[in-house]
């Protein structure tokens, strides 16, 4: 981790505590809404009904909808306030707490299930733009995508191990003769636990470095008004609006593969549960190697070149 990529004043440890991040809550991604929960969802707790993959995909719409409307708001709070680490501590807490509550889903509790993955995403969400805002205060500009880069594949990391430990467990429990509403909550607390534990590392070590604004006047009303007033100002800046909204249909397109590849899987291709998992482990360590390699890539070729060509690559492998 060379020195010269880091800000004056930032460790190496504060790095790495920082790409722990990726680390402890890449096994949410990778087991609750891509490898297991989410086919069971569709399988099991709704019972392979007609509506089920629409319920599922719902779910995570109307969470997705309520980050659109919150998380500015969010933070223009944390900025005015530097409050970043302990937003980020409780929107951990809740994310770790709704994962293991998804432990409790049984086969037909929809109602309970759609509950739980809409708050567990929401947390999820908020948590993920708040460590990014830590990312301009620990590396120098030219630096980002690099230090990006290895907090993407440390994350990559911890989603393989994450969904190792579960296939492991996965492929014990159906030598047992266990059904799914079986071994799948135990998967659930092995990924909550993983969350919280690693986790730990990161606020350890991640400092607050922002201060308060002072002379402003507080609270999430004045925070809202600042929104208000920077959204009026952005659309001056007319990059930033096609920032934003490319943003907005790139993430919706890998929220479309991440919600329903493995239900995909299961129920058009047909295969098994410990065969959809061991497909999502062999894509993760194909994207460990590509974000490492690619945030060195990106500082070289600079942001949006960076952005054309990988996004040419992709395009070309997939025609």
């Amino acid at each position: 981790m060379p020195g010269t990529a880091l800000n004056p004043g930032v460790r190496k440890r504060e790095v790495f505590g920082w790409a722990m991040y990726d680390f402890a809550n890449s096994g949410y991604t990778t087991v609750v809404l891509t490898a297991v929960f989410a086919a069971y969802f569709v399988g099991a707790v709704a019972g392979g009904a007609t509506w089920a993959t629409f319920a599922w995909t719902a779910a995570l719409s109307l969470s997705n909808l309520i980050v659109m409307f919150t998380i500015p708001a969010m933070g223009a709070w944390a900025d005015r306030h530097a409050r970043k680490k302990r937003l980020l501590m409780l929107t951990t807490l809740g994310c770790v707490a709704t994962t293991a509550g998804l432990a409790l889903v049984q086969p037909g509790a929809v109602a309970l299930g759609v509950v739980l993955i809409v708050l567990s995403n929401l947390c999820f969400a908020w948590g993920e733009s708040l460590i990014a805002a830590f990312l301009p205060e620990i590396a120098r500009p030219e630096a980002m995508g690099r230090v990006s880069g290895w907090g993407w594949s440390l994350g990559y990391v911890g989603g393989m191990l994450t969904l190792g430990l579960c296939l492991a467990y996965v492929l014990w429990a159906q030598a047992q003769g266990q059904k799914a509403g079986q071994f799948v909550p135990v998967t659930m607390m092995v990924t909550a636990a993983m969350f919280g534990l690693a986790s730990l590392v990161t606020l350890s070590l991640l400092r607050e470095r922002a201060q308060p604004q002072a002379g402003r006047e507080g609270g999430w009303r004045a925070s809202l008004k600042r929104l208000h007033a920077t959204f009026r100002q952005a659309r001056h800046y007319r990059d930033f609006t096609w920032l934003l909204a490319c943003t907005a249909a790139y993430q919706g397109g890998v929220a479309v593969a991440v919600a329903l590849a493995a239900i995909y899987a299961e129920q058009v291709i047909g295969f098994k549960q410990q065969e959809t998992m061991a497909l999502i482990f062999v894509l993760n360590l194909a994207a460990m190697a590509g974000a490492f390699a690619f945030g060195y890539g990106q500082d070289k070729l600079g942001h949006k070149r960076g952005l054309l060509v990988f996004s040419a690559i992709s395009d070309g492998t997939q025609s």
